[in-house]
């Protein structure tokens, strides 16, 4: 009996440390790849926000009216820094893929994938957002003069219903690029369309009645006439 637990228990020593000795290749090769990747993303962000800030998109930006929108956010903008940690994280995402297949980890790279395929979607939602902010700061200055030079009322609320209008389609948009509730962004659509019909009969049915009852008998009087 004293034989038998004592083999028992060296084969169980044995079988563990075939285990050890079967992974510790994989799992060596796999630290390579882990820190050498992690090497070349943090070299490819130093990079590109060299080259980015050397191209002085920033200013560029600025111009666009992009710095005013950022600072209200509490944000400081840095397009070097974005794109860096951008580049950075997708090629970290790449690297930990490659580490999880090294390390047959066959769930690990089937999430890893599917965040791979995802993150396009991501940089378009990005420049929907960024196209829908600088639209809006044009169409914003643009109502805002056209309004001032008709000498119209309210210029400056016109131009902000203006910007807000273009923002909120652009966040829209960008939600159903990034396939963030589809179906509630729709009937959200929907439903303010709808809001916007509702009080423009509502508005019309009770301010310009009279006005209405005035365009019907002009109309009725001009057909019975002829």
């Amino acid at each position: 009996m004293v034989l038998s637990w004592s083999d028992v228990i060296v084969a169980s020593f044995q079988q563990a440390w075939q285990t050890v000795i079967h992974f510790l290749p994989s799992f060596i090769a796999a630290l390579i790849v882990l820190i050498v990747g992690l090497l070349i993303a943090s070299v490819l962000r130093a990079l590109l926000e060299k080259v980015i800030s050397a191209m002085k998109l920033d200013v560029v930006l600025k111009k666009l009216g992009l710095d005013e929108v950022m600072n209200r956010a509490g944000y400081q903008l840095n397009s070097g820094k974005f794109v860096g940690a951008l580049v950075y994280w997708f090629v970290v995402v790449v690297i930990v893929l490659a580490v999880s297949d090294v390390l047959q980890l066959w769930g690990l790279s089937t999430f890893l994938n599917e965040v791979l395929l995802y993150f396009p979607n991501i940089i378009v939602a990005v420049l929907i957002l960024l196209a829908a902010l600088v639209v809006a700061n044009f169409l914003r200055g643009l109502v805002r003069a056209s309004v001032a030079s008709a000498r119209l009322h309210a210029p400056k609320f016109l131009g902000a219903l203006t910007w807000w209008a273009v923002v909120i389609f652009g966040l829209l948009a960008a939600f159903l690029q990034l396939g963030v509730a589809g179906a509630l962004i729709q009937t959200i659509v929907m439903g303010f369309i709808a809001m916007l019909a509702l009080a423009g009969g509502i508005a019309f049915g009770l301010g310009g009645k009279d006005y209405a009852a005035h365009l019907v008998n002009k109309l009725r009087e001009h057909t019975e006439g002829k």
